[in-house]
């Protein structure tokens, strides 16, 4: 057997302290030229002191196998990382040492020292999880950070129900941290081609898209109650501004009996936009004969459109030819006379009769 350049016999590679058999796989080599199992190795050569026994709670001071009956625990070396000082800008921003590859810890990419890599106020030990780059070039743990740069006052606590009460005054918060509010007017654009809210340049970095135009984020909210809006919750009006879905249903969704909040409400805000009083237009132009809806003869748009049997339909025609009930494609029948109509009608108008085709075997349809 073959260990540290040495060959070994068989029944004399066993471990130097508790004579176990090892292979290979268990083998360790032990700075005394001899060889040991895990176990052996880990109490003669490994870390010694508290956290390193049989738990981490448990301290290792096993007095059989400390060498030179030096009961004491090794020590750990500290190291001094200011000793080899940096080129001024260059060096870890904590000490102004030299950072070498081995204990680097990069933030905002200035360079620091793996020991120096702790919260400014609290010294808790940081990662790039929960760093936190402040305005005076300086890092600190997420709490921190909240205490001195963000926001004060009611609300911003530990509940909402709180008050952020810190020691800084509020003459300090406002010269450490002053507010800005951007003037997106300042920067007027060409005509048609600025935010159409405030008219002003809109730039890559605060862009938001509505219906091909660019709002400044700024900008981007409610044209009536000024929510602040995303992509999900912007409507886009008629009269090229944007609303919340609130406001635009009140501004342009249909009115009358059953538009109101609850099927069994009637909605009464503002004027009547209702185009279609009792399924028919009253205004606009008529399709060419076969191109338009069957049922009112108006063109049919791709986002209103339903289509059976190669004809095409509005969402609101589309609708059973005797009794008016809605259809989809479950139970619509396409009818001989071009019409359409559901299940029980269809039967009653073209189906078989005679006994048993009723309500039931022996019943005549003589309908």
């Amino acid at each position: 057997m073959l260990a540290r350049g040495k060959s070994w016999h068989r029944e004399c590679f066993k471990c130097g302290l508790c004579a176990k058999r090892l292979d290979s796989i268990s083998c360790c080599e032990g700075p005394d030229k001899d060889i040991y199992c895990r176990v052996c190795y880990g109490k003669k050569f490994g870390p010694k002191g508290y956290g390193y026994g049989l738990g981490g709670g448990a301290l290792q001071s096993d007095p059989s196998v400390v060498c030179n009956g030096d009961m004491s625990a090794p020590h750990t070396t500290v190291v001094d990382t200011a000793i080899i000082k940096a080129k001024p800008g260059e060096g870890c921003p904590r000490c102004g040492g030299v950072v070498f590859a081995a204990e680097e810890v990069l933030a905002k990419g200035r360079p620091w020292h793996k020991k120096c890599f702790k919260c400014k106020d609290c010294r808790h030990t940081l990662d790039s999880i929960n760093a936190c780059d402040g305005p005076d070039r300086d890092v600190y743990c997420k709490t921190c950070y909240g205490k001195k740069w963000g926001p004060h006052g009611y609300g911003f606590a530990c509940g909402s129900g709180f008050l952020q009460t810190d020691g800084l005054t509020e003459e300090e918060i406002s010269q450490s941290r002053p507010f800005y509010n951007p003037d997106t007017t300042s920067i007027k654009a060409r005509p048609g081609e600025g935010c159409p809210r405030c008219g002003g340049a809109v730039f890559a970095a605060e862009q938001q898209l509505a219906k091909g135009t660019m709002w400044h984020k700024k900008c981007f909210n409610c044209h009536d109650c000024h929510r602040p809006l995303d992509s999900m919750l912007a409507c886009d009006g008629p009269d090229k501004e944007i609303y919340c879905r609130a406001c635009y249903a009140k501004n342009y969704g249909p009115k009358g009996f059953g538009y109101g909040h609850a099927p069994t409400l009637f909605s009464s805000d503002g004027q009547n936009t209702m185009l279609y009083p009792e399924g028919k237009a009253f205004a606009g132009l008529k399709a060419p004969n076969g191109k338009g809806c069957p049922r009112c003869g108006f063109p049919v748009y791709a986002a209103e459109q339903m289509i059976s049997k190669t004809r095409i339909w509005h969402k609101r025609c589309f609708h059973c030819g005797d009794c008016k009930r809605s259809l989809d494609s479950t139970n619509l029948n396409d009818g001989p006379n071009g019409d359409i109509y559901c299940r029980g009608c269809y039967g009653r108008n073209f189906g078989p009769r005679g006994v048993g085709f009723g309500l039931g075997a022996g019943t005549l349809t003589m309908a």
